[in-house]
């Protein structure tokens, strides 16, 4: 199983064109320098991470001359893991890299979708903004050069039919999920240079079909506590980057002890509470080269006194 040690971020500014699109958060042209960046950053299991790439990479160069009865890819690969593992910047890294290795396909389009604004269309207005999406939206680019699309949170839209009560979920979800696997087979059949990158905090409930239509599926763990470690260090390494007196406080005692609090945490709550070490003090947080070593340690022991709590009320 993958560890990773990079948290998912926000998706960058939107470079393609300012028009609305139902559904659509994100269109660009791959490969992208910040999304490269994104590929690098997360440490992952070497043989995990290539084993993402080719998946990817097989998907350009099989789906478009096998027999899909014999050979039945449909272009999907599911990421599935804890919130805070880094699934959304390792499969927008994946998306990139593989627009990289494979320039002459030309340059790649990207989609990213928001499976929000799709869920909350109105009440029998669901499965229609779904077919919308998939069957006319991202059939249309997918014509016109390989494309990669991200489904963020797929579970919002593949939710569990098994676990749906009628008498609570409006038949509308249900035939939501049966447009959303019905369009993914009329895309793997017809625009084979089409791949989608799904990811998921909460596989249990995603339906059991969509589960059997990947490709490939990957599970991204909690980071071990030598990546928590790692995550720690490369954050204040990003400090000292910009503030140069940062990187004098790296081997002291107290920083030391900080890094061994972040065990048991995530990617994302480690880079935040590092960066917290920043709002104990006015000073600090206009000037961050003013940091002290303490400042750490007692960012980190708050920070996951906090998280403790949080958990305990739950």
């Amino acid at each position: 199983m993958a560890h990773a040690t990079a948290e998912s971020t926000p998706p960058p500014p939107n470079n393609g064109d300012s028009g609305y699109e139902l559904g659509i958060l994100e269109r660009r042209l791959l490969p992208s320098e910040d999304f490269l960046a994104l590929w690098d950053a997360i440490l992952i299991d070497p043989a995990i991470k290539d084993r993402l790439l080719a998946q990817s990479l097989l998907n350009f160069t099989i789906r478009p001359t096998v027999d899909r009865s014999r050979l039945p890819l449909h272009g999907l690969i599911l990421l599935v893991g804890p919130p805070g593992t880094g699934k959304t910047s390792l499969a927008r890294g994946l998306a990139a890299v593989t627009a990289a290795r494979m320039p002459h396909l030309g340059p790649f389009q990207y989609l990213e979708v928001d499976p929000h604004d799709v869920a909350s269309a109105g009440l029998g207005q669901r499965q229609k903004a779904v077919t919308e999406l998939l069957g006319n939206t991202i059939a249309r680019y997918a014509r016109q050069r390989p494309t990669i699309v991200l489904l963020d949170e797929v579970e919002t839209l593949a939710v569990a039919r098994s676990g749906l009560s009628m008498d609570v979920n409006p038949i509308d979800v249900h035939r939501a999920t049966d447009a959303l696997l019905a369009q993914l087979d009329v895309l793997a059949a017809n625009t084979p240079r089409l791949l989608f990158i799904a990811t998921s905090n909460f596989p249990e409930a995603i339906d059991e079909a969509f589960l059997s239509r990947s490709d490939l599926l990957a599970t991204i763990d909690r980071p071990s506590a030598e990546a928590c470690r790692k995550i720690f260090f490369n954050t204040i390494h990003a400090l000292a980057d910009h503030y140069p007196a940062v990187r004098a406080l790296l081997n002291s005692p107290e920083v030391e002890s900080a890094a061994a609090i972040c065990r048991d945490l995530d990617g994302r709550q480690i880079r935040k509470f590092v960066l917290a070490a920043c709002t104990l003090r006015h000073e600090t947080a206009l000037d961050p080269n003013t940091l002290q070593a303490q400042d750490f340690l007692e960012a980190l022991q708050r920070g996951k006194e906090e998280h403790r709590n949080l958990k305990d009320r739950r």
